[in-house]
């Protein structure tokens, strides 16, 4: 009994520390889990990686960046706990996009992933298919006209806009996954690596209705290959995001991409100046 009454003091620390963290994770999640839709580009250096929770919790992942680094980023974002993720989108097999996720298939149970149909004859491609296949994920080929329903009763939704045709030999970032993510009256247009020339193949497809964004995601890291004047008046957003590294190599964004922003009043936020850049809306106001 003496014994016992000795380690009252530890027990009672312990018993209040995992209250807290049970209690904060519940209140984190009610948060988080009852109106808002949760989107977050996050900062993993040059590379892209847009992590996505809806109201009822459910959570996509639109690329990895390049390596481990979108592993502390994610615990950071992600309710405590949780270890899965219910699709993952790869958007091109470019190492800048799928590195990361060779190790989040590693440490997260994914319910589905989904590609464009480029290929890469690269070993961290070849790594990514290894973990698809041992971990027995479902891998799907998008197409234009694909829906992906986040929150069924609050009609929150992931249109796929291009690919619209097989691109398995296509230069990848021609190729690349373009998807439009809605919720009400707040839109995300959400580019990955495509270029002007899939900027115009959607041009033809889709009417401006489909197109006009309240934010978008500038294709290819702010490349002068992406985001043409056309492209930015069609989407019309109020911000633009830029998902690159600082200083990086490419000189990305291009001074003639941050001169059409200027030209056409829309501002911008880089993750390479303010890290991880937080959107939540619901439905109706959209804040950050």
């Amino acid at each position: 009994m003496k014994n016992f009454k000795k380690y009252l003091p530890y027990i009672f620390i312990s018993a209040l520390v995992i209250s807290a963290v049970v209690i904060g994770y519940f209140i984190y999640a009610r948060d988080f889990t009852h109106k808002y839709l949760k989107v977050i580009f996050l900062d993993v250096g040059q590379g892209d990686a847009i992590y996505i929770e809806a109201p009822g919790g459910k959570q996509m992942l639109i690329d990895g960046g390049k390596g481990v680094e979108i592993l502390p980023k994610l615990i950071k974002v992600m309710p405590i706990f949780d270890k899965s993720i219910d699709v993952v989108v790869v958007s091109n097999p470019d190492e800048d996009h799928i590195g990361g996720l060779v190790e989040v298939l590693k440490n997260y149970k994914v319910g589905l992933v989904l590609e464009p149909g480029t290929k890469s004859d690269t070993l961290v491609y070849e790594n990514l298919k290894k973990e698809i296949s041992e971990n027995k994920i479902p891998d799907k080929i998008t197409r234009r006209g694909t829906r992906i329903i986040l929150d069924d009763k609050k009609n929150i939704y992931f249109d796929i806009l291009f690919p619209d045709r097989d691109v398995i030999n296509w230069e990848r970032n021609d190729g690349s996954i373009v998807g439009r993510l809605v919720y009400g009256e707040s839109s995300f247009m959400l580019m990955g690596d495509a270029t002007k020339y899939t900027e115009n193949l959607i041009g033809w497809n889709e009417n401006i209705a489909n197109l006009k964004s309240d934010v978008l995601k500038l294709g290819h890291h702010g490349s002068r290959t992406s985001s043409s004047i056309l492209w930015l008046e069609r989407v019309d957003p109020d911000v633009a995001i830029i998902s690159a590294g600082e200083n990086n190599r490419y000189g990305h964004p291009h001074k003639e991409i941050l001169d059409n922003l200027n030209l056409l009043d829309i501002p911008y936020l880089a993750t390479y100046e303010k890290g991880n850049i937080i959107f939540k809306t619901d439905g109706t106001k959209l804040v950050h």
